[in-house]
């Protein structure tokens, strides 16, 4: 009997729901209690000082280092009183973590001696050194090169976590490129609103400012502890490597939007309070479609600061897990046969007036506008539709693309019949009056007492990677466990490039003469004509339309060690060194990284399981298999040879199963041990990757399907690794 598995099943029926209280107080004196606002650095800093804040986060002002001690003593005044006892900058390297060194605020008071006092330099605040030799950096930094600098980023709060004040930050190399995933988003961000303004003084000359902004969906799942401790591949891997899917997973779509758990609930409760202390404003939670999967949601934020809440709800979601006696898992695809999980991006960007730029208007001028920011959007993903998949890319979310809800591998954009309607009439016509958008229309449904249903201009396409939403696009494909940081860098700076491109053209134009609403028309339909082929309505699992996305000249690779190449193709570098968003020796150090993480990934998922397959489920099988023979042995030692025969025969036949699936076991798991030892000779950090991908990752899926074999076959009482239906269904 396996005792570990059972134990853990019987702990799991015992949990009841926590009983979480709300914090005391109202919910505006506890929300961002643990952050440094705006609102509370009034009780710590000078206005002056507050407002020369303000002009670098806001106007782009460089801050002058000379404030940094004046705002170092506020920080850690408010910092202490929450009880912090040490300092560190928060950086994103290139891990889709975060990472953090802490040091107290002790220090000596007049050099070596038994006086200490508690310090914080404006110095400290504003740069540290950690070891860049130490993390992942595509060859930019040896190990006998191991400086690099943290550099604090004052358009995200500071805010305290434990006893610890966190100052967000981006991390670079002694030479000056970056290592992290902040820095290269900053610069897109700054770039696209220099690129949008621009364009936006067309329409209105009064626009000083555009802003990004992302509102992410953050999907999960939620395991018990205990079978989270159980699993070897959840533990090392993060998704079950092996495991029959369940008689019952999610085909009756009873999960979705059902009524949620209680222990979730406590759970969800619970990290909702914490979340509100930190400043991230949870607003949506649900129940996904898969068993045990879940979905939070905030009110969406300026890009950079939303991201870094991002980055902080993960840890909180494992952090409060904990306390709950659940394990989150943010593997986009945990389980075999169900939903994998997403981190659904609904981009947009506003203007400082307060004018939505995906937003239709009231006017035709204000359309135009907004034609205008949709077109070029639908260009620079178009142009770039290979970068932006390569964006998403991981040996993790490939998984997930394609398979059950999740969009395709391919990257497409879908606006809706009504949307694609204008933009065809646009293309055809002459003149730039064309541009009417009909209200909202009115659904009747013919019930007395239910109000009328105000349809959208455009419907919702679960499948489209890319989708408008009404006044945002939605990128459907970016992975549960990703750094938003990735995508919204190639987004951002791939609209950046293309509203550059799109102001020089229309220039050139009324330069020969033609009216600002002619020359913009004009160019607004040959972009249009160019980018049809990333418009796509119908259904992204289909196989039509990857013969057509072919057709078409979408980026329809599959392998994840080549779709990274896109990085360093001729466009991309061209896009991302116009926009000076990263230079080429940037982008190729990613694709090292990339490359590398890539292959460890794999190396350890094939490591877990040989262990698995080798030491887990092959005895398990054989000494099911002896008992078995074992009743084959004592029914023809009782029974005569025909009868013997005859009730032995199931048995029999079984023995011999079980041999064939133990024998393609081992021999898989040889042959795919072999093929790592090759792959792990290679020194090019690309060759390597496609080894692992070509050569060793084809082993799982065998390996697999003969285990999940012999789980079916094997006594459920000695199956030592909970199954499917345990991981699913108790909570």
């Amino acid at each position: 009997m396996s005792t570990l598995r059972f134990k853990a099943v019987e702990e799991a029926f015992k949990k009841k729901a926590l009983d979480v209280q709300a914090p005391e107080g109202s919910m505006s004196e506890f929300y961002g209690k643990y952050v440094f606002t705006y609102s509370v650095m009034k009780k710590y800093l000078s206005k002056d000082t507050i407002n020369v804040i303000k002009d670098a986060v806001e106007k782009g002002q460089t801050l002058d280092r000379g404030i940094a001690d004046h705002v170092a003593a506020g920080m850690k005044m408010w910092a202490m009183e929450l009880g912090a006892t040490h300092y560190t900058h928060w950086f994103q390297p290139l891990t889709d973590g975060t990472a953090q060194k802490h040091d107290s605020f002790i220090d000596y008071v007049d050099g070596p001696g038994e006086s200490i006092t508690e310090e914080f330099s404006g110095k400290l605040l504003a740069q540290q050194e950690p070891d860049a030799s130490s993390f992942p950096s595509g060859g930019i930094r040896s190990t006998f090169e191991a400086r690099g600098y943290t550099a604090w980023d004052p358009s995200s709060p500071a805010f305290v976590m434990d006893d610890t004040l966190c100052i967000p930050t981006i991390f670079i190399s002694y030479t000056g490129e970056a290592l992290d995933l902040k820095a290269p988003l900053l610069k897109a961000v700054n770039a696209i609103n220099k690129a949008a303004t621009d364009v936006c003084h067309y329409f209105d000359p009064n626009v000083k400012k555009v802003s990004s902004y992302l509102g992410w969906e953050q999907e999960y799942f939620l395991v018990d502890e205990g079978f989270y401790a159980t699993r070897p591949d959840l533990l090392l891997t993060g998704r079950t490597l092996l495991g029959h899917e369940s008689a019952k997973n999610q085909q009756l779509e009873d999960h979705y939007f059902g009524s949620i758990p209680t222990r979730v609930t406590a759970y969800m409760k619970d990290l909702e309070f914490e979340a509100y202390k930190y400043g991230i404003p949870l607003k949506t939670r649900h129940n996904e479609v898969a068993p045990n999967q879940f979905e939070l949601a905030p009110i969406y934020n300026e890009t950079n600061l939303s991201i870094d809440q991002n980055q902080l709800i993960m840890l909180l979601m494992k952090k409060v897990a904990r306390r709950h006696g659940f394990r989150v898992l943010l593997h986009e695809k945990p389980f075999a046969g169900v939903n994998g999980s997403g981190k659904h991006c609904n981009w947009s960007i506003g203007t400082d007036t307060g004018v939505g730029l995906l937003t239709p208007g009231k006017t035709p001028e204000e359309n135009l506008r907004f034609i205008t920011f949709l077109v070029n959007t639908l260009m620079a993903v178009y142009k770039h539709n290979g970068l932006l998949k390569a964006s998403i890319s991981s040996a993790t979310n490939v998984h997930r693309l394609g398979a059950h809800e999740a969009p395709p591998a391919i990257i497409s954009a879908f606006l809706g019949t009504h949307m694609n309607d204008i933009l065809d009439k646009m293309e055809q016509s002459t003149t730039e009056k064309v541009i009417i958008l009909d209200k909202k229309k009115k659904l009747r449904l013919g019930i007395a007492h239910i109000p009328e249903v105000l349809l959208d201009n455009t419907d919702r396409n679960r499948t489209s990677p890319f989708a408008f939403t009404g006044n945002r696009f939605e990128f459907r494909a970016v992975g549960s466990s990703a750094n938003c940081s990735s995508a919204m860098t190639a987004l951002n700076a791939a609209v950046a490039a293309q509203l550059m491109e799109f102001k020089a053209s229309v220039d050139a134009k009324i330069a020969q003469g033609e009216t600002k609403e002619r020359a913009i028309f004009e160019v607004l339909k040959e972009y249009i004509r160019i980018s049809k082929p990333i418009r796509f309505e119908g259904n992204g699992y289909s196989e039509e339309w990857r013969n057509e996305a072919k057709k078409r000249g979408l980026n329809c690779e599959t392998s994840v060690p080549e779709i990274f190449r896109m990085y360093t193709s001729r466009e991309s570098v061209e896009m991302f060194t116009s926009t000076g968003v990263m230079n080429r020796k940037e982008l190729e150090a990613r694709n090292e990284v990339k490359w590398e993480i890539y292959t460890k990934k794999i190396q350890i998922e094939a490591r877990v399981l040989g262990d698995l397959a080798v030491n887990h489920v092959i005895p398990i099988a054989t000494r099911y298999q002896s008992l078995l023979l074992d009743n084959v042995y004592k029914i023809k030692a009782v029974y005569p040879p025909k009868r013997a025969k005859e009730l032995a025969s199931m048995d029999a036949a079984l023995v011999e199963e079980i041999a064939e699936h133990v024998g393609a076991i081992k021999s898989n798991v040889d042959a795919m041990i072999e093929a790592r030892k090759v792959a792990n000779k290679l020194t090019d950090e690309y060759a390597k990757a496609v080894a692992y991908h070509d050569k060793v990752w084809p082993y799982f899926d065998v390996i697999r399907y003969h285990a999940d074999k012999l789980e079916l076959i094997v006594d459920d009482e000695m199956w030592s690794l909970p199954k499917y239906r345990e991981l699913l269904f108790i909570r």
